[in-house]
Parts: C-alpha cells; sequence; structure tokens
C-alpha cells in the first residue's frame, strides 16, 4: 500500500514538517518502526519482478499454436479409436511441456540469484546509527545519505543538501542536471520542485539527505516500470535467432501443407493424412530452441559467475563472446586501485608542509563520497585536520569544474581551499606562493615553470592534483563566483602501480581478438607511461580537445586506428562508442563511476566492477566481482562457449533432423503406407529432444574461443544446404534398402526407419560439434549421457513386449548390421563434408 500521507503534500512543507508527518526523529525511525512499516507497506521493490507461478507457465506452454493442433489431432485419434496414437502424443505434450517449463525455471532462478548477488544498498539511518542497508528493505520514514554516484532510491523529499544536482532526465525530461535544497516549494508542480527526489534519478555531485516517502511500485519510477511490464531491449542474437525461427516455422508451414494436400489429393485417408502432417509440424518446428537458448544462457551464466563475472542481462553473454573492441579505464582495471602519494611540491619542485596541510584540510572537510585520491591523501602521515580548524561550507567536485572548494576557518581567518586537476585549477590563480611564503603575480615564465614539472611528472606516469587558496574574509558560504583570483601553493603527486597480471591479460584478450583502447580522463603523458607498462599500444593518441573539434563523421574515421583517448569528458566518452559502432565493431566499455555510465549504456557489452557507483552498476550488463581484464577475459570464452553451443542446437535442427523430416514427408507420397505413424513421428521427436538437452554442458571447440564470432544466417544457410541433402540421401537409400532388398513387412519397415533416422540424428551431433577429428575433442559426459540414452532407447523399442503397440516389429542380424552400414557411412561422409559446410572463420587450421 502507499504512503500514508501522498507525495504531493511533502514538497510544499519544510523538512521539519515532512518529518513530523511520518513520525521521524532526528535519529531516524526504529528498528522495530521499520519492521512494522515494510510489514504495511511492503518493500522497496517493484512488483513486475514477481515470478509467474507454476500453474500459470504450464497453461502459457498448453495454449502455444502448435500445442493445441497435437491435443486436437489427439482428441480425433480418441474419437477413432486410435488410443494407442491418443495416448503417445498426451505423453509427449505433457512430458515437453513439464521439461520445458522445469529447465526455464531453474535458468531463471540461477540468473536471480547472481542477480541478488550485486543487489544495490543504501546508507540508512535507524536507531541514531548509519548503516548500509539493501534498497528493497527501506520503507516510508526512513532516512538516506546520498552522494555523487548514488541513485536515488525511492521517491521523496530533501532534509538536508549541499549543493547537491540530480540528474532527472528518464522522469522529468529535463537535460540538464537540477540542483536540490530543502526548502519548501509551494505552488509549484512536481518537476519543479526543488526538495523533491525522484526514485530512478542519479546524483551527479554533492550530497543530501532525504526522506524516503513512497516505496516499490507507488513511486513515480515503479509506476512507469509496471505500465510497461519491464520488457527489456531485444539484442541482435535474439533477433537473429528469431529470424531463423521464421524462416523453419515458412518451412514447415509449406511442407505440411503440401504433404497434407497432396495426400488427399492421391485420396489417402483424411485423419491419418492430418496426424502425419502435424506429427511433420512437430518434427521440423524448433520447439526446443527457446529452451536450450535459455538453459545454455543461464548456464553460461552460472559459470561466467565462477570466474567471477556477474550476468545481469543473459543475453550479453552471446554479446560478449562476439566483443572485438574494449573500451577501458585504467584504474583497477590496468593499475592496482593502490593510490599512495609521493610528494607535496610547491612550483620549484621540493615539498613544503604548506602545500599538504592545505590538501589535508581541503581532503577533510570534503563531504560525500571521497575520491581514490583524496583516501591516499588523508592516509599518508596526516593526523587529521590541523588542530583549530573548522568547515564553514563546500562546493563538491562535479565533472564540468574538475575540482572541489572548501571554505574554512581558523580563529578569525577563513579561507577558501580549492583542490583539482592542474590545469583546471591553474587557469584560476592568479598569484603563486613560493617556497619562502612570498606571494607573487604569475606570469608567463612562472606558467612555464608549472607545466614543466607536470610534465615532468607525468612522463613519469604520476598523477597530480594542484592546490591553491585566497582569503575569504566575511564569507559564510561559497558560490560559484568565488573560484576566481587565486594563489597557487604546489601540487600533490600521486603513484597508482600498473597490475603485474596486466600485461599477460592484455596480451590473452589480444590472442582472442579483442583490440583494447584505453579511455581516461587523465593526463597523455601518464595514459602513455602506463600504456608502455603494460605493454598496450599508445602511438594515436586522440585528446578531449581534440575530439570536441571533430565532426561525427571524422570521429568516425579517427576512432578505429586510435588506441588511446586522454582528458576524455563523459560525453565524449559516449561518442568514441558511438564512433566504434557505427564502423562495424561489437563494443564493450568498462568503467566505475558516475562518468561512465552514458558509456557503459551504449556499448554493446556494458561492464562495471562490483566497487563502483550505483549508476554505473545499474547502467552496467555484467559486473566484474574482480577489477581485473584477466577475469574478463575468463568471460569472454564463457561467452564464445555459450554461443558455439546454441549454434550446435540450430545445426542439428538445419541439417540431419530437417533432411530426415524432409525425407519422409517425400516418400509418403509414394509409398503405399506412411513410412512412420504420427505417434511413431512424435515418439522419435520426443527421443531427439532428451537427446539434445545435454548441449548447454558441452565444450566449445577451440577455434570457436579463439575469435570473436557474430550471427551469421548466410553460413547457417550454407551449412544446411550441404549437410541436409546428405541426410535425405540416406533416408532414401534406407527406404530403397527395407523395399528391394530385405522386402520388409510394415511394422519392420517402421522399425528399421525409427532406429536409422535416430541414430543419424544423434550421432551427427558428436561430428559436426566440431570442425576437427570428431575423436579428438570429447564430449561433455552429460551430453553423451543424454546421446546414449536416448539412442539406446530408441534401438530397445523394437525388442519390447509393448513393441507391437507401437507398430514396431524385432529386426534381424542382417537388417541391423545393413542400418549399422548405412549409420557409419552417413557418419564417415558427414565427416568428410563438414570441412565445407562449416564457416571458414571456424575451420580448424592445419
Amino acid at each position: 500500500m502507499p504512503s500514508p500521507v501522498p507525495l504531493h503534500e511533502f514538497w510544499h512543507r519544510d523538512a521539519a514538517a515532512n518529518l513530523a508527518a511520518l513520525g521521524v526523529t532526528d535519529k531516524g525511525l526504529t528498528a522495530d518502526a521499520a519492521t512494522e512499516r515494510h510489514a504495511r507497506f511492503g518493500g522497496n521493490g517493484l512488483l513486475t519482478t514477481a515470478q509467474r507461478p507454476v500453474w500459470l507457465d504450464l497453461v502459457r506452454r498448453l495454449a502455444n499454436p502448435l500445442v493445441l493442433i497435437l491435443l486436437a489431432a489427439s482428441g480425433a485419434a480418441a474419437v477413432t479409436g486410435d488410443l494407442v496414437s491418443f495416448s503417445i502424443i498426451v505423453t509427449i505434450v505433457a512430458l515437453s511441456t513439464v521439461l520445458d517449463t522445469v529447465q526455464e525455471r531453474r535458468a531463471a532462478a540461477t540468473a536471480a540469484a547472481l542477480k541478488r548477488s550485486i543487489a544495490l544498498t543504501a546508507r540508512v539511518l535507524r536507531d541514531g546509527v548509519w548503516a548500509e542497508h539493501p534498497v528493497d528493505d527501506l520503507v516510508p520514514g526512513d532516512m538516506v545519505s546520498l552522494s555523487a554516484g548514488d541513485l536515488v532510491p525511492a521517491d521523496g523529499v530533501v532534509v538536508t543538501a549541499n549543493a547537491v544536482q540530480v540528474n532527472q532526465a528518464a522522469l522529468t525530461g529535463e537535460s540538464f542536471p537540477v540542483e536540490k535544497n530543502p526548502a519548501a516549494a509551494a505552488g509549484t508542480g512536481m518537476a519543479d520542485a526543488a526538495n523533491l527526489l525522484l526514485s530512478g534519478s542519479s546524483v551527479i555531485g554533492g550530497t543530501a539527505t532525504m526522506l524516503v516517502v513512497e516505496t516499490g511500485a507507488h513511486t513515480r519510477f515503479g509506476a512507469i516500470a509496471s505500465s510497461l511490464g519491464g520488457n527489456p531491449e531485444t539484442t541482435a542474437f535474439e533477433v537473429g535467432i528469431r529470424k531463423f525461427g521464421v524462416v523453419i516455422a515458412r518451412l514447415t508451414v509449406f511442407l505440411v501443407l503440401f504433404v497434407l494436400l497432396a495426400r488427399l489429393a492421391l485420396g489417402r485417408p483424411a485423419l491419418e493424412s492430418f496426424l502425419f502432417a502435424m506429427a511433420l509440424a512437430v518434427g521440423l518446428t524448433p520447439e526446443l530452441l527457446p529452451m536450450i537458448m535459455t538453459i545454455t544462457l543461464a548456464r553460461g551464466a552460472k559459470r561466467m559467475a565462477a570466474a567471477k563475472v556477474v550476468v545481469k542481462r543473459l543475453s550479453s553473454i552471446h554479446d560478449l563472446g562476439q566483443m572485438d573492441v574494449l573500451c577501458t579505464d585504467k584504474t583497477g582495471t590496468l593499475t592496482q586501485a593502490q593510490i599512495a602519494m609521493v610528494g607535496h611540491p610547491g612550483i620549484d619542485g621540493t615539498d613544503r608542509d604548506r602545500v599538504y596541510q592545505l590538501a589535508v584540510i581541503n581532503a577533510a572537510f570534503a563531504q560525500g563520497m571521497k575520491s581514490p585520491l583524496d583516501q591516499a591523501l588523508l592516509a599518508h602521515d596526516a593526523p587529521g585536520v590541523p588542530a583549530g580548524w573548522t568547515r564553514l561550507d563546500e562546493r563538491p567536485f562535479d565533472f564540468e569544474r574538475r575540482r572541489v572548494s572548501v571554505l574554512a576557518a581558523h580563529g578569525d581567518t577563513r579561507v577558501i581551499i580549492v583542490k583539482g586537476a592542474p590545469e583546471a585549477v591553474l587557469a584560476l590563480c592568479t598569484q603563486v606562493e613560493q617556497a619562502d611564503g612570498k606571494v607573487v603575480p604569475i606570469d608567463a615564465a612562472i606558467t612555464a615553470q608549472a607545466a614543466a614539472l607536470v610534465a615532468a611528472r607525468a612522463a613519469e606516469g604520476l598523477r597530480m592534483l594542484a592546490i591553491a587558496w585566497k582569503a575569504a574574509d566575511g564569507l559564510t558560504r561559497i558560490d560559484g563566483a568565488d573560484d576566481h583570483a587565486l594563489i597557487l601553493a604546489g601540487y600533490c603527486v600521486f603513484i597508482d602501480p600498473p597490475k603485474p597480471s596486466a600485461r599477460a591479460a592484455l596480451t590473452r584478450l589480444a590472442h582472442a581478438g579483442v583490440r583494447v583502447k584505453l579511455v581516461t580522463g587523465d593526463a597523455v603523458a601518464v595514459a602513455q607511461h602506463l600504456a608502455g607498462e603494460v605493454g598496450l599500444a599508445h602511438d594515436h593518441v586522440l585528446t578531449g580537445d581534440q575530439i570536441t573539434h571533430m565532426s561525427a563523421t571524422a570521429l568516425i574515421y579517427h576512432v578505429n586506428r586510435t588506441d588511446l583517448f586522454a582528458r576524455v569528458s563523459p560525453d565524449q566518452k559516449l561518442r568514441i562508442v558511438h564512433a566504434l559502432r557505427a564502423r562495424g565493431h561489437t563494443v564493450g566499455f568498462i568503467g566505475d563511476g558516475i562518468n561512465d555510465a552514458p558509456a557503459i549504456r551504449v556499448a554493446d557489452v556494458g561492464l562495471s566492477v562490483d566497487g563502483a557507483t550505483d549508476v554505473a552498476r545499474e547502467a552496467a550488463d555484467m559486473i566484474l566481482l574482480a577489477p581485473d581484464l584477466a577475469v574478463l577475459a575468463d568471460g569472454i570464452i564463457e561467452g564464445r562457449r555459450t554461443y558455439a553451443n546454441i549454434m550446435k542446437y540450430l545445426r542439428m535442427g538445419t541439417s540431419s533432423n530437417f533432411g530426415n523430416m524432409l525425407s519422409m514427408a517425400v516418400a509418403s507420397l509414394f509409398l503405399p503406407f506412411l513410412p512412420l505413424t504420427a505417434a511413431q513421428v512424435l515418439l522419435n521427436n520426443l527421443l531427439y529432444d532428451i537427446s539434445q538437452t545435454g548441449i548447454p554442458f558441452d565444450n566449445a571447440d577451440p577455434p570457436l574461443l579463439q575469435r570473436p564470432h557474430g550471427w551469421d544466417m548466410r553460413a547457417l544457410v550454407r551449412f544446411t544446404a550441404i549437410m541436409g541433402p546428405l541426410s535425405s540421401v540416406f533416408d532414401l537409400a534406407t527406404f530403397g534398402l527395407l523395399l528391394w532388398v530385405f522386402h520388409a513387412d510394415i511394422p519392420t519397415f517402421r522399425a528399421a526407419w525409427f532406429v536409422e533416422s535416430m541414430a543419424t540424428q544423434v550421432l551427427v551431433v558428436l561430428v559436426i560439434r566440431t570442425s576437427g577429428p570428431a575423436w579428438r575433442l570429447r564430449p561433455d559426459r552429460v551430453l553423451l549421457a543424454t546421446l546414449l540414452g536416448s539412442l539406446g532407447v530408441a534401438l530397445a523399442l523394437p525388442f519390447l513386449p509393448f513393441a507391437r503397440m507401437l507398430g514396431f516389429a524385432p529386426l534381424g542380424p542382417g537388417l541391423s548390421a545393413a542400418i549399422v552400414g548405412l549409420v557409419v557411412t552417413y557418419l564417415a561422409l558427414a565427416e568428410w563434408l563438414k570441412r565445407w559446410a562449416l564457416p571458414r572463420a571456424e575451420r580448424t587450421r592445419p
């Protein structure tokens, strides 16, 4: 149920009145009150994530048009007294439906468990203590602390704020960040209420404390998500799968109508012809494709989780395997993310305690999320903020200003201390503080001296922050105009050593056909030094300034040959990804900051890390639990293995299976009897389907793991055009052998062809699963068990006591030996032909 007080009543009141309205004190809710409200109002999750009940899944599958036709056919068989066909059809429908339901629910459970493992948390005040709680546990009345990089977890109002800026474009359409404050917004609408925070928006700067008013499906974001049903966008691979399904469906309709009309024209029994045509439809239709795809992707997600890659969107596994360009920042992936401060020089290059003191005051008084550089600065060797200093106000860091400003006081003295990117801070300085404490104007010589110092440190791979200050007598707050006429004190110098594993990981990615491009906000010299350390190409460089003056067409031209992008902004990262995709690349982007989120979202594969900001993690398709490119290299292999296993099923559906059904359809027009009854065709299809359920567990062919591979309909058609006719030729040879050599009666004919059909369909999987010799790549035990188990049942059926009920008769030794010879010859020719049927990129090189 919604909050006890409607949201629209809150933004018209001040913070104190809002707290009172929800019965909240300055210590937040008590644990008992939070539990009671959770029971009364529900959790903060969206209702659209609820899983359908099992019975509804079963009903949805039984409502499939093909299944309804089969049930109608079984009813017709029962009415005409054909109880054997009725029993077999009903049993097959029931088993297929249950198998599909159980396997897909298991896959969904696996995906849900992985997603829960990376669930978002929020910093909540309860019982006077700030602590991390799952976002799903928030209730109306909770006090939540927000800082740059956080997603707003619910609808609510601002209680306190410090230069907080929020991006709420997805909800209000406002394209620019909006500054929020706790003042009452009487007489305004929702979009203009400066004290209103909406779920789904993101904090891009500053800090705030919010009071939660609405949660879950009762938020504005929840209402939108519920109305849309939470349907994700379809990927290129899913579109390809659907196109394949449409092609097979059209062929099925054509073949079924042709057989049915032709047999009726020849005067064959109508019911028999209808049942046979429907059975052919089942045999031709890839009804297991959705299940095989889902299970294979879920299995891949589980394997990738073991490799420390959590998959949020299952279909992105294929995209990861197809990825041929990876854009990455350096912190945490190429470097150790263990930043240490190694110096605090003045303009002359020698360390000055004054520079370090100012930097500590700025870093300690800056509220909200501490950057890794701030953490390294405070951990250097400082006992804390120097005695006597107090914080008055702050202007938080943002990616436009590229600096943080703090107003601090020491007795009657007030100063503004600014810390930020060297070029951004130096541009605001008019004077410099020398080693003897004197302040002199900045001239061209001093500007050149400062630039030389920064360049020299950058060439060593060191990062720098400039420290500046100015007197601020009488000021109580900082506004945007106060960061001017600063005095440059000096710099803080940091080192972030490269990871020992980075060079080997980059080599693995290169061997896997993935080109890595370094996209960073750092200076060119710093990025080039690191690239050289880890063996990354860095001869061709583009800077943010150069990209700013490039048209989209020019960037598309330059982006392919460029290996290093330096001093780039969030918008420019987005442009780089768009340009690479325009060149036909499948692009991955890995990042962890607020500035990375837009590029993560538009990349084919958006990647983030476990410790990233909420915005980056929410935008990503996958989360690396270990920020290491070696982990990503393992994930790419799993993505390609998943793709390879899906392709095995598709190729099976377009080769021997399709060839067998086509041969049977043609033979039914010329034989005086059906080659298989409708029930036998369905039984054949059931055993074949069961044999394929082990494919998701199989090993992949090494050539498929070495290079990126994407969906290729033309290659699949080529495979079908070569392997399908081969299957049909051996089917027709079997018909001739049975009719003119062994003069088999109808039960024996059907039993022999049933066995031959099953043997060729099942055993050819072992041949086409690899481009090399079939005996070199051992199949997984699960696949081998499902293949041989299904084949064993098929071989045993003609010899069982109830074989006559199924329309089968036992096979003699001579006929059995002939079938073995045909199957072996077929497999040998399939082994020989596959070298031309498979795409050139997948063939094993000598």
